[in-house]
């Protein structure tokens, strides 16, 4: 390809080359193989065309101008006269083809000229500058820069001065970085020498000028802090470039009077590649000092105030950088004090001199104090920040120095001129915490130590996983390399002179000069790590500044040990208490914990029960002591640097709650009088007021009136307790839980409307800022304000707390408004009246619309159409109104009329407006009632109504609230009043209640007054009315006839009668005020009620009577009878109450007082009370103290002994106790009770006795002992009866039942104490267990009334849990169709164990498959159920453990089956798989059957209808191979047929004379109800015919097989009747014959079956004895069980040895598969058996081997979800597979099958050395995507051999060596980052190593073996199965079975012949296949046969 950076192909060509010039081309000949091979040059004329361009070409190569060929680019574009200028240029490659598409026949070279790319500069720093250890590479671009200025600055005799400037503010230009110093400067040649890249200060001194003038390098100073940092001449332009696009280089030597400036952009070279120039070409411009003429773009402002600057200085260089990265600039601005602080890091020793930031020495003026680095950075409204690094005082160095407690020097030597100086200083511990400091770029703790949350903490690490070493090169710090540690100073295998943990206490630095090569960059050291750690290194220790030669490992030690003792300072535990686990923590964090009751720490004691505070939690716990724990398994006083303290917290009332928290965050400083003091105040640190400030002004005085829209001034707030201390928590319930406090600022409107909330905000306390409101500059409407500031929780936002409310302020002001401009109406006073003055008030607005006041006289103007209007006054004032406004005028109704009013206010600018008001009549003036007469009649007990109008002043029928008119009537005592409401229309009819005046015997005068009593000013109406008495019924009585005498029954009187009796002969008479009696009507009658029955004879009442009354049978109910008469003016009643009398005595009742159940051996609580009742069980005093005699008590099982009978005269009862029962079986207990004539029953309940005995309910035989697999479930529950001490059930609740057990046998549920229910058991449940190996005990006891109830022990014994299966998967096609006796599906089986997982290395036999028909007795297999075995596994089957079930051949017969599959475990045991259902269908139709085989007729051809019939309700039907009925789809016709058997003329004809008749065919069968032949039919006498049934079924393709029925036709009546006899004696013989060839024909095929298995038994034992052999193992045919058994168990004991034999394994904990979607961590996935190998792979992806690889990206989340984002997941359904590598691609060292190049070093695939136990095809999938094509070799040479040739041909991948290098695919290699660490250092994180192969073997051997022992025992148990079928078939029975099967066929042939029919075949017809000359019959033959010999008996015989 043409070089982008050069432009074109060349670049003398000018214009590239273009159509017009002279241009040269390179001709390649490849139409034939013939063809020349190299290449012709051909010259192209000016303006040449393409037919002289061809015609040239063919005279240069030869060619006739005939020939047919295409010329095409190397592209296949083909070249023709429409672009050939635009296609053949200067130095183009063409070929000569017969086609486009030709192959290439012979290969061709194409010319090509290139330069590197502008992106080599543009993008150096992008691909140089990568992030590590989570660390933004931008602060190393920068020290690049940093770099040079202090190369450049290294001669300066004064201040050496390094100012690096941040331009971020926009009014300047765009985002800048500046880098100035005062060094040297650059001539104009050297800032050439400078934009060259990779032109390093050696180079510089050949042909190009140097800048540093003849390189010498410098002396040796300490820690070589020689300032020659600027080094390989590639730095600087990576530096720039990966900051920003463009460089500006200005620079001033100090003897010139000329600065010179060169500018290197993206933007210029994007420019010269499109305009085809040179792009490594420019100028650089000469200028005087301070001329910034030249900048003129706006964008670069800031340069003049840089550039005016330049007159002050005498030398220096500038870089400046623009077009910075949007990235950049957001870290810079964000993170200014991380990245100067890590600027100050790397030029630690240059700022602070040898010896480093010591801030405990004093700082001596020296060398090292004149390098001055300034960092300043300017933003746009913001103060810039500037910044020494030498002020930094928190630097990574600075902290390492400051916090050590001594130091250890030493000198390194290694070969050559190296020289490393190195420091280790020691961070002591001090009682409570590491002094080592904390990177927060390498964090060395997980939490922050000040995390609550983290209450566990074992003894961490100082140092982390840090290195200790970090490097110095020159004495500036190299970010990306660090040594982990050297042999002489890491932790010792064994203890040491100093605790291992004073190891992690070490930080150091290594000085190193320029002798070791480190990285362009300056990121990393090339070779550091290898020299230092090579055995010819010389490590020395410097002892006051000198050398000393001793051993540095024991100097090292000694040191340590000395420092260990003086500085460390740790915990003394005392008062041991005993070593306990902590159920609350993780379980891997539960134990031992050691606890204690004291400690000693830092001089002071701390004990049980002492008062402390602590420190670094959240919020601090005051409490009191209650232990200390120590993790570890100690034993009496020990020291300690770690440790936790259990405490109480205090005040308690307050803190119910014990915390546990690292004994460091005890307070060592609080006194004890201090933390009582804080448990005093502690209620008195909830919040008590705020404080309110402004900040910025515009501060909001109380009640101050202000203009809308002024701003009310940013709020800030603190909230104070009753101590005056900021506070923004709650002081919570639980420290962990305290509440923060938020801030409410709401401003609320106070209108008519009600208060309206128009601003809103909260405002949480932040840790830098307060509580703060912005600024408010949005409340514009007018009225009063409350701005109100409210403290409220964070979650809730309640504003109380613990019942109080919380602190609030509030500030009330008002928003005035301007003067007025418009108006309107404000809200009217409605309703407006006629006459009725009203007021309209006008609000005024300004002109924002606000409302204002009215300060000047105004005369309003009001008009309005039909209306006469005028007002008082207008009043002024912020309420403006015009009062007084009265209108008059008619209105036409009640509801008013709508006016529109005008009204006008001269003088504003909007002076009118319309108001529309709804008109009402006026107040009332007066009443108007009719009728107008003065006098009114009316009856006694009736009403008046009057009609009233209320009227205004205008007549219009007025209406107003509370408009009540009023009647009162006066003339007679008790007269109503009459009220009506007229509020509504102003009119109504006045009536109500009737005038009633009592004892009226004459016409009586009323007045009646009529006014309105809240109307005073309407004038009262007065009326005459005349009143006449009524004659309606007044007076009701009762009477009860006896005989000839009416005893009146007077109301409420009480009626004594006998219990259940009827009262007879009541009557009623009714009268009125005259006290006349009334004659009863029909309907006076009507209104008569009474409430003692709901039916009363009308009859009876016209004449008087009333209905019969029925007395209650009790003496306790009284009966109320009622007598009631209503109508319209009166309602009377009148009633009595009915006592009921005993009757004579009839019953003897006894009852039951107290429980109805006694216990047995007790007596019945309570007592039977036993009475004398009447026939309605009404009680009698019968009884008298002589009737105890006469009483007798019987029942079963009574105790007569105690019972007690004594006689109560209070009651005149009887009274029994005493009652107790002999004890027995608990029930129903019947007492009788007789005296007289008189008996009664009673039942108690006898129930159990006290609790005494404890039984097992449905539990196993106590003796032995229960066999349960640990961790698995008991088989029953545990439930426990109590029982009395005669086995009794003892329903007693609440008796706690206990299970007593030893500690190491654990049950779950856990709870082992239970409550009896109501019937006196506890159920615990079914228990799991969980306990070591053996026989363990438990026994259940029970405490009853403070007494032990022993119960039985119960004996477990605990078994091993092997693999055990736990179900069978079954798969299958459920979608297929199953056709009887065909081949069903393939089925899968696989045994599933407990954890999902297939269990494999299982024997087939085992395996077997059950089919039986489905029957209504359940879902068991019968004991005949047909039996499969599995199939053998072929080739092309999946993995191992998998069984398959081929071509089972489908039942014959049509029905419903079950299929269950089934695993023998053991002899006993047999694991099923789930039942199948499966339907068999009907197979295809083939012949014609009937349902019922007909006998065979026997006719003749008279008159008799029953002579002729043929066939009579004959069904035929469609049916398959098998008998099933098939074909209910189908529709056609049967043809009926007769046929003789030869072709004679004399057919018989069916009746009618007819040879053939049809029948329909539907839902599969024909039914032929009779068939009979004509009368007189021709036929020949004594002959066989036969009916041909023939369906005709056009649906189906194929033709049916016909049903035949034979008949005999006869012409004598006589000789009919005797064949018919004769013919039914032969169909019995048939059907005998047909069932014993049946059973021998079956026999025989069982017995064919038998033999071939048999052969094949032998066949399966032959082959298994040969593959032994196969495998040395020979076994003779001769040889017995017992010898296979001793060696299948030496091969099972050999291969158990070999699997405990140490091998490699990881040790990295697997995830736990929660289900299958789960593979488990990579690691665990492969296997490698090389150990070398399985090093460096495992440490090529050791970021990934901890990764858990799943199936499906839900159980990826799930597992992400469980773990909170911490662990790495990769699902495979995210993988593009498309780019994965393929496994059986070669070794790219083979090119087409041939080997390229001999490779040394046996290079493989790392793929190909693992192996995966499972999950093949995924694990294939996962490595193919990590490993991709990574290449192992043996070694670093082989490696790099091998890339320099494959890269001759392709691109080479990674590479691996054995010893633990990298290649990686780039090239690169060297460094720690490309050198694996020996395997111990691997922790553990290494693929673990395959079983050896002779294991392999000996599993082969053992599966073998186990198959030959189980061929062997089938062959013995197949060739004891023939032989007894054998000794079968011989039997007499079969013998005698044999002979009578030949005589029915005797028989059958003589009657045969005397029928004149043709003879039976004798071959069997039931076979479904002819039968061969081999002597094995088909399969599908023995499994029919097999079948059939089942279901056919000897019985059946």
């Amino acid at each position: 390809m043409a070089a982008a950076g050069g432009g074109g192909p060349s670049v003398e060509t000018g214009e590239g080359g273009g159509g017009d010039g002279p241009r040269t081309v390179y001709l390649f000949d490849r139409r034939e193989k013939e063809s020349e091979l190299g290449e012709r040059a051909l010259q192209v004329e000016e303006r040449s065309d393409f037919a002289a361009f061809r015609a040239s070409v063919c005279q240069t190569l030869g060619i006739s101008p005939g020939d047919k060929f295409v010329i095409t680019t190397t592209s296949r574009k083909e070249i023709t006269c429409d672009n050939f200028d635009e296609t053949v240029k200067d130095g183009v490659t063409l070929y000569l083809l017969q086609s486009v598409n030709q192959l290439l026949l012979t290969a061709t070279k194409e010319r090509i000229d290139f330069l590197p790319h502008y992106d080599t500069l543009v993008k150096s720093g992008m691909y140089e500058y990568y992030a590590s250890e989570g660390q933004n590479p931008l602060p190393f671009a920068l020290a690049e820069l940093i770099d040079n200025s202090l190369s450049a600055t290294s001669r300066n005799s004064g201040v050496r001065s390094i100012q690096i400037k941040l331009h971020f503010d926009e009014t300047q230009g765009k985002p800048a970085v500046a880098v100035i110093d005062n060094g040297r400067g650059m001539t104009s040649k050297q800032l050439n020498n400078w934009a060259v890249y990779r032109l390093s200060k050696f180079t510089r001194q050949g042909d190009f000028e140097s800048d540093h003038s003849g390189y010498v390098r410098p002396l040796p100073v300490p820690r070589s802090l020689n300032s020659d940092i600027s080094y390989f001449g590639v730095g600087g332009k990576q530096a720039v470039f990966f900051v920003g696009q463009s460089a500006r280089m200005i620079s001033k030597p100090a003897d010139s009077q000329d600065v010179h400036e060169l500018l290197l952009s993206k933007e210029d070279f994007e420019k010269k590649e499109k305009n085809k120039e040179a792009i490594y070409s420019g100028f650089i411009r000469n200028r005087k000092p301070s001329d910034s003429s030249h900048i003129t773009n706006d964008d670069e402002r800031f340069l003049h105030h840089l550039i005016t600057e330049e007159k002050e200085k005498d030398s220096f260089t500038a870089v400046v950088i623009t077009g910075v990265q949007p990235e950049h600039i957001q870290y810079l601005k964000n993170y200014f004090h991380l990245w100067t602080r890590q600027l100050t890091h790397i030029y630690h020793y240059y700022i602070h001199g040898p010896k480093g930031n010591e801030q405990r020495t004093s700082k001596d003026a020296g060398p090292f104090n004149n390098i001055d680095i300034e960092i300043s950075m300017f933003e746009k409204g913001k103060t810039p920040k500037i910044i020494n690094l030498r002020e930094i005082q928190d630097d990574m160095q600075t902290l390492y120095i400051n916090t050590a407690a001594d130091s250890f020097e030493f000198k390194a030597h290694v070969e050559g001129d190296g020289v490393v100086e190195g420091i280790i200083r020691y961070h002591p511990f001090l009682y409570d915490r590491e002094t080592y400091p904390d990177d927060p770029c390498f964090p060395s703790k997980l939490k922050d130590e000040d995390d609550d949350d983290d209450c566990f903490i074992l003894e961490k690490a100082a140092r982390g996983k840090r290195p200790i070493f970090e490097c110095f090169w020159n004495g500036r710090l190299i970010p990306y390399t660090s040594v982990e540690d050297f042999d002489w100073c890491t932790p010792p295998k064994k203890r040491g002179l100093a605790p291992f943990e004073c190891y992690n206490r070490i930080s150091g630095a290594l000085f190193t000069n320029d002798k070791f090569q480190v990285s362009t960059n300056k990121l990393t050291f090339m070779d550091l790590e290898l020299k230092l750690k090579d055995k010819n290194t010389l490590f020395t220790r410097i002892l006051n500044g000198q050398e000393q030669r001793m051993k540095i490992d024991r100097e090292f030690a000694l040191w340590l040990k000395d420092c260990h003792e003086k500085y460390d300072k740790q915990i003394k535990f005392t008062l041991f208490k005993g070593v306990i686990t902590r159920s609350d923590l993780p379980s891997k964090k539960q134990g031992p914990w050691a606890t204690y009751s004291a400690i000693e720490w830092d001089g002071k004691i701390y004990k049980t029960g002492q008062l402390v505070k602590t420190i670094k939690t959240l919020p601090l716990f005051y409490g009191s002591i209650v232990k200390f724990f120590l993790y570890g398994d100690h034993d009496g006083e020990v020291y300690a640097t770690g440790g936790e303290v259990q405490i109480a917290m205090e005040p308690q009332a307050l803190y119910d709650e014990i915390k546990t928290v690292p004994i460091a965050k005890l307070d060592r400083t609080v006194a004890e009088k201090a933390v009582k003091k804080y448990v005093e105040d502690e209620m008195a640190r909830l919040p008590d007021r705020l404080s309110v400030t402004w900040p910025e002004g515009d501060e909001l005085l109380p009640n101050e009136i202000r203009p809308a829209g002024t701003p009310i001034g940013a709020l800030r707030i603190e909230i104070l307790n009753k101590k005056g201390e900021t506070m923004q928590k709650l002081p919570g319930t639980s420290h962990g839980g305290s509440k923060k406090l938020l801030v409410e600022l709401k401003v609320i409107l106070h209108s008519s409307s009600g208060n309206k909330e128009i601003i809103s905000h909260i405002s949480q306390h932040g840790g830098k800022w307060p509580y703060w409101f912005k600024k408010m500059e949005n409340i514009h409407k007018l009225g009063n304000y409350t701005l109100k500031l409210q403290v409220v929780l964070n979650e809730s936002n309640a504003d109380t707390y613990a019942g109080r409310p919380l602190p609030s302020k509030a500030i009330k002001f008002s928003v005035k408004e301007g003067k007025p401009e418009k108006f309107s109406f404000g809200l009217l006073d409605p309703p407006f009246r006629v006459g009725v003055p009203f007021n309209i008030p006008v609000e005024f607005q300004d002109e924002f619309g606000h409302t204002s006041q009215l300060s000047t006289d105004i005369q309003p103007v009001f008009e309005a159409s039909g209306l006469t209007l005028h007002y008082e006054e207008i009043t002024k004032g912020p309420n403006c109104v015009i009062r007084g406004v009265t209108a008059k005028g008619p209105v036409n109704s009640c509801q008013g009329k709508n006016f529109n009013l005008k009204v006008i206010l001269p003088g504003l600018k909007e002076d009118s407006q319309i108001l529309k008001i709804r008109l009402l009549p006026g107040p009332p003036r007066r009443l108007k009632v009719k009728p107008d007469s003065e006098i009114l009649v009316i009856e006694n007990g009736t009403a008046f109504p009057f009609q009233v109008e209320v009227l205004d002043e205008s007549d219009n029928i007025t209406a107003q609230p509370k408009l009540i008119v009023h009647c009162k009537f006066s003339g007679a005592p008790n007269l109503p009043i009459y009220v009506v409401d007229c509020s509504s229309s102003g009119t109504s009819i006045l009536s109500g209640p009737a005038i009633q005046v009592q004892n009226i015997k004459k016409d009586q005068t009323l007045k009646a007054k009529i006014e309105i009593p809240s109307c005073k000013d309407v004038a009262p109406v007065e009326k005459t009315i005349k009143l006449l008495p009524s004659s309606h019924v007044a007076r009701l009585q009762i009477f009860s006839v006896e005989g000839q005498k009416a005893i009146q029954i007077k109301h409420q009187d009480e009626v004594n009668w006998i219990a259940g009796d009827v009262m007879h002969n009541l009557i009623f008479q009714m009268y009125d005020e005259g006290e006349r009696e009334i004659h009863i009507t029909s309907a006076l009658a009507e209104k008569i009620k009474v409430n003692w029955t709901p039916e009363i004879n009308k009859e009876h009442l016209l004449q008087g009577l009333l209905p019969d009354v029925q007395v209650p049978t009790s003496v306790k109910d009284m009966r109320y009878c009622q007598v009631s008469f209503q109508d319209d003016h009166v309602s009377l009643e009148s009633a009595f109450t009915v006592r009921p009398l005993p009757d004579e005595p009839k019953h003897l009742k006894c009852e039951l007082k107290g429980g109805k159940t006694v216990q047995m051996g007790q007596e019945l609580q309570g007592e039977i009370v036993i009475t004398v009742t009447d026939q309605y069980g009404n009680q009698i005093q019968a009884f008298s103290p002589s009737s105890l005699s006469a009483l007798g008590i019987a029942g079963i099982g009574l105790d007569s002994s105690h019972l007690k009978t004594t006689f109560q005269e209070n009651t005149q009862s009887i009274s029994v106790r005493g009652v107790r029962f002999i004890p027995g079986p608990p029930g129903n207990k019947d007492l009788c009770f007789t005296w007289r004539e008189f008996s009664d029953f009673i039942r108690v309940q006898l129930v159990s006795g006290p609790p005494a005995k404890l039984l097992l309910v449905d539990w196993p035989e106590l003796k032995e002992s229960i066999p349960v697999i640990n961790g698995r479930e008991l088989q029953n529950p545990l439930i426990v009866q109590l029982c009395d001490q005669w086995d009794n059930p003892a329903p007693v609740p609440q008796v706690k039942i206990s299970l007593v057990k030893a500690n190491n046998l654990k049950l779950t549920p856990s709870n082992q104490q239970h409550k009896t229910d109501e019937r006196g058991r506890a159920n615990f449940g079914v228990l799991s267990v969980f306990a070591p190996r053996g026989e363990h005990i438990m026994q259940v006891k029970a405490i009853y009334n403070k007494n032990t109830i022993e119960g039985p022990i119960i004996k477990l014994m605990i078994l091993p849990d092997p693999e055990k299966p736990i179900r069978l998967n079954v798969k299958y096609d459920k979608d297929a169709s199953f056709l009887a006796g065909g081949i069903f599906t393939d089925f899968m089986i696989t045994v599933i164990s407990e954890d999902d997982s297939i269990i494999k290395n299982i024997n087939p036999a085992r395996i077997s498959m059950k089919m039986w028909k489905l029957a209504n007795s359940g879902n068991r297999p019968p004991a005949n159920a047909e039996i499969f075995s599995c199939n053998k596994i072929k080739d092309n089957d999946k993995e191992d453990g998998c069984f398959y079930f081929r071509d089972k051949a489908i039942p014959n017969k049509v029905g419903t089956y079950c299929i269950q599959f089934g695993f023998t475990m053991d002899k006993a045991n047999i694991l099923n798989s789930e039942q199948i259902i499966v339907d068999v269908l009907p197979n295809q139709p083939v012949k014609l059957v009937p349902e019922i085989q007909p006998a065979t007729p026997a006719v003749s051809n008279v008159r008799s209808v029953a002579s002729r019939t043929l066939v009579k309700d004959l069904y035929l039907h469609i049916t398959d191979d098998y008998n099933n009925h098939t074909g209910v789809d189908l529709v056609g016709t049967v043809m009926a047929t007769i046929k003789g058997s030869n072709e004679e003329d004399d057919i018989p004809l069916f009746n009618g004379k007819i040879r053939t008749l049809e029948f329909p065919f539907v839902k599969g069968s024909a039914e032929i109800t009779s068939l009979v032949l004509a009368e007189n039919s021709p036929g020949r006498d004594s002959t066989e015919y036969f009916i041909v049934f023939e369906p005709r079924l056009p649906a189906l393709s194929r033709t049916l097989e016909s049903y035949i029925l034979p008949f005999m036709f006869y012409n004598d009546v006589k000789k009919q009747q005797q064949m018919a006899a004769l013919t039914k004696e032969k169909d019995q013989l048939s059907k005998s014959i047909t069932v014993y060839r049946t059973l021998f024909d079956t026999s025989k095929q069982l017995l064919d079956e038998m033999k071939c298995q048999v052969e094949e038994a032998k066949l399966k034992e032959a082959q298994l004895r040969n593959e032994l052999k196969n495998h040395n193992i020979d076994i003779s045919s001769t040889q017995q069980m017992p010898h296979i058994e001793a060696l299948l168990k030496r091969k099972l004991s050999e291969q158990e040895e070999l699997k405990k034999k140490p091998r490699r394994s990881c040790t990295l904990p697997n995830y736990t598969k929660g289900s299958g979607d789960v593979l488990g961590k990579i690691a665990h996935l492969a296997q490698i058996e090389d150990d070398r190998a399985a090093m460096v792979i495992s440490w090529h992806l050791a970021s990934d081997m901890d990764c858990v690889v799943t199936l499906t990206t839900d159980a990826a989340r799930r597992i992400y979800d469980e773990t909170q984002g911490r662990q790495q997941v990769l699902p495979l359904d995210s993988i593009y597979k498309k780019t994965l590598p393929d496994w059986k691609r070669p070794l790219p060292h083979y090119r087409n099958g041939k080997l390229y190049f001999k490779p040394i070093g046996d290079p493989v695939f790392a793929r190909d050395l693992l192996t995966f136990p499972d999950n093949v095809e995924h694990c294939e999938t996962v490595f193919g995507m990590l490993l991709g094509d990574t290449i192992i070799l043996d070694n670093l040479d082989a490696a790099n051999h091998y890339r320099k040739e494959v890269v001759k041909i392709t691109h080479c991948p990674t590479l691996l060596t054995r010893d633990g290098d990298r290649i990686r695919s780039n090239g690169k290699f060297g460094g720690l980052q490309n050198k694996a660490p020996p395997m111990d250092k691997l922790r553990g994180m290494v693929f673990g190593a395959p079983v050896p192969k002779q294991c392999l073997i000996l599993g082969e051997q053992i599966d073998l073996l186990q198959q030959y022992r189980t061929a062997v025992c089938r062959l013995g148990s197949v060739n004891e199965d023939l032989n007894g079928q054998l000794k079968y078939l011989h039997t007499p029975d079969m013998k005698r079975k044999k002979q009578e099967l030949d005589e029915h066929e005797k028989n059958l042939k003589l009657i045969e012949q005397k029928l004149g029919m043709t003879p039976t075949r004798k071959c069997n017809d039931s076979l479904p296949h002819p039968v061969t000359d081999c002597p094995i019959p088909p399969k599908r033959i023995r499994r029919e046969a097999a079948r059939q010999n089942r279901i056919i008996t000897k019985t059946d015989v």
